[in-house]
């Protein structure tokens, strides 16, 4: 009862008007920054972080998880209208929203998008708010064994993702490993696959490699599209649709799709280092292995939407609460919000609930109003971010490529990383042309760097691989793992004796 006394003093402060106004410009820049292909949520937070300095600590704190927020979900936005993710956690979104916004459904797909965010962070934050220190200490018991058990799990995916062409989809993974090898190796810093060039020697940037794949190709396609004459589709809004945009009957529908999801966002938030793009890949996948027609997966439906969007929205409280109760950065954001909590003279960790629980529960009930601004906010900008995509092609597109440059460089201010951006483009419409999927290639590359570093790291803690069998998390992801892989295979094979039999 205590804590819920302190949250709901926590609340009226926080809806003091100056605190608002500044949770309202900082959700907006948030959503500004994620849908532009590029951009992210982590350099809206870094570009804020020095103007909360001057603030008191809540007021700050609270203005640096409006951006969060509203920068994580913003990436949809992009995803759903130009097949371009504002940000890693929107990669998925990309599968079935810019399908379904193809068919004539762009405010469907935004607004599925947007409400299940917000039911996504709802939960996170219900968790949060009443479960942390339990949730932490769950978290605690994963050492590199259980954290290569959950990667690998991740890897094996991309047999479930590759169902119908096993082979080909194997191939675009291994391709997309391949490219995790470049660079200096974990633990013991060997250098990779250089070719003498030290710009490679720090291997390549994530965001620079997903920019490539889905914008700079993106592009491309766009460009061939008009040098040869054919008429680009254009996407359609429908005539009406309500401030919510889902009858209650598509909404309960969703249900048990967003509550897997947000359970494997808040997951996979807590372990730090992970991220909300794995999570928003894991739920993908387990939607279409779930569903009862998983071949309509990548042709426009909600299902892909709203497991994607729940999911690295519930990410955003699970990686708060490393954060608040051990002082760990779950990811990139959070690392950034631990650099605030320095500025204003707060130690993050277990002592800080102690010391200071108005700032605690100041975020708290921040992150609930923050996540209801940002609903009313996309919900009532729907028909704007659509009228955006009247901009002629010729003119968006350059806005565009020059955007994604500049935020290649900007994350680590490299010029190879912008080659990078222009190298992974082309290979992103070579799959196009060639009809291979990137899915495989984007997971394999998001988790094969992490499969490797916590594979050596429980080696080195446990002196053998065969050690990691004795610890149950570990057994409990790696044979549901190999179970599935088995299954695909099976499945692979049970259905081409099929059609050579027709």
């Amino acid at each position: 009862m205590d804590a819920l006394t302190q949250f709901l003093g926590a609340f009226v402060n926080v809806c003091q008007p100056v605190s608002l106004l500044f949770m309202v410009a900082g959700v907006i820049i948030g959503i500004i920054f994620g849908s532009i292909p590029g951009l992210s949520a982590a350099m809206a937070v870094a570009l804020i972080l020095p103007l909360t300095f001057s603030m008191k600590a809540v007021m700050g704190m609270n203005m640096l998880v409006a951006v969060y927020i509203g920068g994580i979900s913003g990436g949809l936005i992009s995803a759903i209208l130009l097949n371009m993710p504002g940000t890693a956690s929107s990669i998925a979104t990309c599968f079935d929203g810019h399908p379904m916004a193809m068919k004539g459904q762009a405010g469907k797909a935004l607004h599925y998008g947007i409400v299940f965010s917000f039911i996504g962070s709802v939960f996170s934050f219900i968790v949060l708010t009443f479960f942390a220190p339990k949730m932490a200490a769950i978290a605690l018991k994963f050492t590199p064994a259980e954290n290569f058990g959950i990667c690998f799990f991740a890897l094996v995916m991309v047999a479930v993702l590759s169902s119908g062409d096993l082979l080909r989809g194997l191939l675009s993974g291994l391709f997309g490993l391949m490219f995790t090898q470049v660079g200096m190796a974990p633990i013991d810093g060997t250098i990779r696959f250089t070719f003498g060039n030290t710009n490679m020697m720090a291997g390549f940037d994530t965001l620079s490699t997903l920019i490539g794949i889905f914008a700079i190709s993106e592009i491309l396609i766009t460009a061939e599209e008009r040098y040869t004459g054919k008429t680009a589709q254009l996407i359609q809004m429908e005539e009406k649709t309500s401030i919510i945009g889902l009858t209650w009957d598509e909404f309960k529908v969703q249900i048990p799709n967003a509550i897997r999801s947000a359970l494997i966002g808040l997951g996979i938030g807590i372990l730090p280092g992970i991220g909300g793009s794995t999570s928003g890949m894991l739920s993908y996948v387990m939607a279409k292995k779930a569903s009862k027609h998983p071949e309509k997966f990548g042709t426009g439906i909600p299902d892909g939407i709203v497991a994607t969007e729940t999911a690295n929205n519930a990410t955003i409280g699970g990686a708060l609460i490393p954060l608040l109760v051990l002082g760990i950065p779950g990811d990139g954001v959070t690392a950034m919000m631990l650099g605030g909590f320095l500025i204003h003279g707060l130690s993050a960790g277990p002592l800080l609930f102690v010391k200071n629980a108005d700032v605690v529960y100041g975020i708290f009930a921040a992150c609930v109003v923050c996540i209801t601004i940002m609903l009313l906010v996309e919900s009532l900008g729907i028909r704007f971010f659509v009228k955006l995509l009247k901009i002629p092609k010729y003119i968006l597109m350059p806005c565009i490529l020059v955007l994604c440059c500049v935020g290649a460089y900007a994350a680590n201010s490299r010029i190879f990383d912008v080659q990078s951006t222009i190298l992974f483009g082309i290979i992103g419409y070579l799959y196009h042309k060639l009809g291979l999927k990137t899915t495989p290639f984007i997971l394999c590359f998001l988790v094969g760097g992490m499969v490797e570093t916590y594979l050596r790291r429980g080696i080195m803690q446990y002196k053998s691989f065969a050690a990691f069998f004795n610890r149950p998390i570990f057994d409990v992801f790696f044979f549901i793992a190999v179970a599935i892989l088995i299954w695909s295979i099976y499945k692979e094979s049970t259905g081409g004796r099929k059609v050579d039999e027709d």
